[in-house]
Order: C-alpha cells, then sequence, then structure tokens
C-alpha cells in the first residue's frame, strides 16, 4: 500500500479543455494521479445521475474518491445542528452515488466562546451527525473533520483528534498548509511532522494513522489570524510547509493516506510534484 495522490477539484489545466467533472477521473489518471475530491464546499449541487456517472468513470481509472461537504458546516454553533445534519447527509449521498468513501468536514468557527466550550459544543454536534448518519445507513463512508487555518476557528490538531476519538469511523482530515498558518509557520519541517504524526498515532491507533485522509498546499498567512490564502508551488515569496520532509516522513513509516493538493489553481500540477517528490523517498528508504 502506497500513498495516493490527486486534486481538490479541477485545476485550471483540466478547466481550459474540459466542461464537465465527467472526464476528471480520466484525466487525472492519465496525470498519473491516484485520487480525487470532488467539491461540495459551495453547496452539493449535484444531481445523483451525474454522480453515479462520476464515480463509474472513476472506477474505469482507478481513481480513489472523496468529498468534501459545504463549508458552511459549523459544529461549534448548538443553533445549525439541523443545518449541519442536512448538509453532511447530502454529501453522505453524493458519496454513496460516487462510490466515495470519505467525507470532509469543516469543523466550525469559536464565535466568541473559549476553545474548550466550542470543541464540546461541536462534539455533541458530531454525535448527532453520526446518529444520522448510521439511521441512513451510510456510516460506511467516513466522515473527516478538518485541521482549520484560521486562529479564530475550531481545528487545531487536538481538537480534531479529540473529535476523531467519538467514533471509529471518523478519520481526521489532517491540512498541513493549515497547521503551518495557525501556528504562524512554526509547524514545518522534520521534527514537526514527526511530532504530529506520533500524536496521530497516539490518539488512534495505528490503523486510522497510517490511512490518514490530508490536504497539502502552501498558504500565505497573516501574523494576527492565520491562513489568508492558498498559493502554488510555482509562487514566490517562501510560502510554506515545506512537502519535502513530510514525504520522507510517511514514506519512513510506511504509511499511506489520501494526499489531496489544494493550491490555487495547480492542484494536479503540484500533487503530481508531491507523488514525484514522495516516490523518491520511498526508492531511498530501506526495505
Amino acid at each position: 500500500m502506497k500513498a495516493k495522490f490527486g486534486p481538490a477539484g479541477n485545476c485550471d489545466s483540466f478547466s481550459k479543455v474540459h466542461r464537465s467533472s465527467l472526464a476528471a477521473p480520466k484525466w487525472i489518471a492519465d496525470f498519473g494521479l491516484d485520487c480525487y475530491e470532488y467539491q461540495c464546499g459551495k453547496g452539493v449541487h449535484v444531481g445523483k445521475e451525474t454522480a453515479v456517472q462520476i464515480g463509474e468513470n472513476a472506477r474505469l481509472a482507478g481513481i480513489a474518491l472523496s468529498i468534501h461537504a459545504p463549508y458552511f458546516i459549523n459544529l461549534a454553533n448548538p443553533e445549525s445542528v439541523m443545518k449541519n445534519n442536512g448538509y453532511v447527509l447530502a454529501s453522505c449521498a453524493v458519496a454513496e452515488w460516487m462510490g466515495a468513501s470519505r467525507v470532509v468536514i469543516h469543523t466550525g468557527a469559536l464565535m466568541g466562546r473559549s476553545r474548550r466550550e466550542a470543541l464540546d459544543i461541536a462534539k455533541r454536534g458530531m454525535r448527532a451527525l453520526l446518529t444520522v448518519r448510521a439511521t441512513a445507513g451510510l456510516d460506511h463512508i467516513a466522515l473527516c473533520p478538518e485541521t482549520m487555518g484560521k486562529i479564530n476557528q475550531l481545528g487545531d490538531l487536538e481538537e480534531v483528534l479529540e473529535l476523531c476519538t467519538l467514533d471509529e469511523g471518523l478519520v481526521p482530515c489532517l491540512d498541513f498548509g493549515h497547521l503551518y498558518a495557525r501556528s504562524l509557520g512554526a509547524d514545518d519541517g522534520q521534527e514537526a511532522f514527526s511530532r504530529m504524526l506520533d500524536r496521530v498515532e497516539a490518539r488512534l491507533g495505528p490503523d486510522r494513522a497510517r490511512t490518514f485522509h490530508s490536504h497539502f498546499s502552501h498558504i500565505e498567512f497573516t501574523p494576527g489570524g492565520g491562513e489568508k490564502c492558498h498559493r502554488t508551488f510555482s509562487d514566490d515569496g517562501g510560502y510554506g510547509p515545506d512537502w519535502a520532509p513530510l514525504a520522507a516522513e510517511i514514506a519512513r513509516r510506511g504509511w499511506c493516506p489520501t494526499v489531496i493538493c489544494e493550491s490555487a489553481g495547480t492542484q494536479a500540477e503540484d500533487a503530481s510534484a508531491m507523488k514525484k517528490i514522495y516516490e523518491e523517498c520511498l526508492f531511498h528508504e530501506p526495505h
């Protein structure tokens, strides 16, 4: 088993030649990549027929699928439970139609609350999600709470891991660009990545740790707030984090995460560069 790499949504070079996501799986496979995260961030607008066809195209192309649920989800707001449940159920339905195995969800904003209070509210919200997912017969689809990039958002590494302890069907989405941004550049390099991956394994056990979900891109941040915007690997300005030491650490451990690139418009190109670096690290690992 090896790590999988692919884009979040459709990159600029794809959109110049294709008008529909139906073409995305084969295009991604021809690019030498392994997976695709279909984007429902602005709402779940894909119909069943289209979703089923994307899933079939992905199966034929050997592309693993995941879904990004709407950005509007806020587990830390007790008044949003019904809306959160609706967004996640709709996303899980799309995952079912496509044959996707994972749905990525945002954790929410603090809204003036302490981090502990917001996390406790989010845990209650997550339990509600787990209940409605099971009632709908969709509990074979993993939910992936994501680490967030802004300091005033719920979703640092420890908060996401605590959410994931609620159920074995919760898999962390480790967005290393977000963690880099909210730490103001501190969470970067081999020592930091090793520490974070050790922490995931300690909290969730080896099985979920080695198959974690991930987002990666270079991020520009501001000192006061954390994440400002996503960048590309070719942008000047010294944006981080650095992929090479993380690739080396994943290869050294023999882990097989799903790594989705969220670069701003060059997702497939940068995912391809990430896969090449990772495979070079595999080649140099002793067997």
